[in-house]
């Protein structure tokens, strides 16, 4: 919630601390945590989560839009490194890795831009323009299929995540999720011409 002022630092101290809690609260068990439990965790009370976030809806969509920002900046720096091929797939490991950890980016990554604030859909827009070109800096250098596009990968993203969710493999997190990934590689649309 905007009043167009700068916040007291106090307030800025209690808004961040709200986010961090809520951060983590739905990360950890999705969005169905109470605004209650949210304030409790941030050391503030229900009052002051109200003050800033109205609703426990105003609240995700303010942990969403921070952390589509995040992964903007992610894919930005991405954008600056010198092998394309292999920024674009560090970026989308380290995408699917944290979010095995956090229920609320999938969700986030298949809601983008449906039915949220105008800030949120401004964040995801952010996102996908800036994946849109590291995509298609990858496929520039042949690291990537040119037959897929940026929704087929977020789609493929998805498909990644809940592979990695469903079997959890101690010695190797991240090996599910990187066979699914393999499928944007050339080699593996050449394969899949042979058969």
């Amino acid at each position: 919630m905007s009043t167009g002022r700068p916040l007291r630092a106090d307030a800025r101290r209690n808004r961040e601390r709200i986010l961090r809690a809520a951060r983590l609260a739905f990360a950890a068990e999705g969005v169905s945590v109470p605004l209650d439990e949210i304030a409790r965790r941030a050391g503030v009370g229900p009052g002051t989560v109200h003050r800033h976030f109205p609703t426990k809806e105003t609240l995700f969509e303010a942990v969403v839009v921070e952390h589509l920002e995040q992964l903007t900046q992610d894919a930005q720096a991405a954008l600056q490194a010198g092998r394309p091929g292999s920024a674009f797939f560090a970026f989308l490991t380290r995408m699917t890795g944290e979010a095995d950890t956090k229920q609320d980016l999938a969700d986030a990554i298949a809601k983008s831009g449906a039915g949220t604030e105008s800030t949120t859909q401004r964040a995801a827009a952010g996102l996908r323009e800036t994946f849109a070109v590291l995509l298609e800096r990858a496929q520039h250098v042949g690291a990537v299929r040119t037959d897929v596009d940026a929704e087929d990968v977020q789609a493929i993203v998805l498909a990644a995540l809940t592979a990695q969710r469903q079997r959890v493999d101690t010695d190797r997190p991240d090996r599910l999720a990187g066979l699914v990934l393999d499928c944007l590689r050339p080699n593996a649309s050449a394969a899949e011409s042979r058969r």
